[in-house]
């Protein structure tokens, strides 16, 4: 049995791979903003006044593996976007990132071998209409898994990112709403279908366990095809 954190555990994403840990008997330790209700998981709550220092102190053993699930969907053309905006993005998507990392960096080499999983955007590296922000902040997530992955590599720390593209969670729930809404976004994608909570959380579980030796500094487009195809 092995320690993971994951931030951001109480839905969406983050839970599916809580549940995969979970079912595997491993140890799970959830902070996120509200408690999640899967059984056998261990909560603590993250607010905005508490910094990561002190959130989580609570974890002093070696963690196999680390995962910041957080995100925002915040769309609408740029000129509608207020630098307040762009803060907020930052602040969610990336920099909550990094001061988690900064904060558990020597539990995650005291596990010997440890993987960290981020999530990044197929918004991305294609061009969309209306995601200057949250492109530019997933964007800042990309940067830094090739840059840790490098720097972490000799402590055998692996640094992976995963960039979806849209997928049927909570945090998505004004896009995918309706049959209708669904049966328009399906077809952008070639395979003509969006994205399950469960595909997202398999790719990241093979990336959090001891079956994933060699991957590290990649950015892994589970994204229906968007990203690279354009059928005839």
């Amino acid at each position: 049995m092995a320690t993971y954190v994951i931030v951001g555990a109480s839905k969406g994403i983050g839970k599916e791979i809580a549940l995969k840990l979970i079912q595997e008997n491993h140890r799970v330790i959830n902070f996120s903003r509200t408690a999640s209700e899967l059984q056998g998981i261990e909560n603590f709550i993250w607010d905005a006044e508490s910094s990561a220092s002190e959130i989580f102190q609570s974890v002093n053993e070696p963690i196999a593996g680390l995962v910041y699930a957080p995100g925002t969907i915040n769309l609408k053309p740029f000129n509608r976007f207020t630098i307040e905006n762009f803060e907020k993005d930052l602040r969610i998507n990336f920099l909550g990132a990094v001061e988690v990392i900064q904060t558990l960096l020597p539990q995650l080499k005291a596990a010997g071998s440890s993987s960290i999983v981020l999530f990044s955007t197929v918004a991305v590296q294609t061009g969309m209409s209306f995601h200057a922000s949250i492109a530019s902040s997933k964007g800042a997530i990309e940067g830094l898994t090739k840059s840790l992955a490098a720097e972490f590599a000799s402590l055998n720390i692996k640094v992976n990112a995963i960039a979806p593209s849209l997928t049927k969670t909570e945090l998505a729930g004004a896009l995918v709403n309706s049959p209708e809404k669904i049966e328009v976004a399906a077809k952008r994608h070639p395979l003509n279908k969006i994205g399950e909570p469960e595909e997202i959380a398999d790719l990241a579980y093979f990336l959090l366990s001891p079956k994933n030796s060699w991957m590290t500094g990649q950015i892994l487009h589970l994204d229906g095809g968007l990203s690279t195809l354009k059928p005839l």
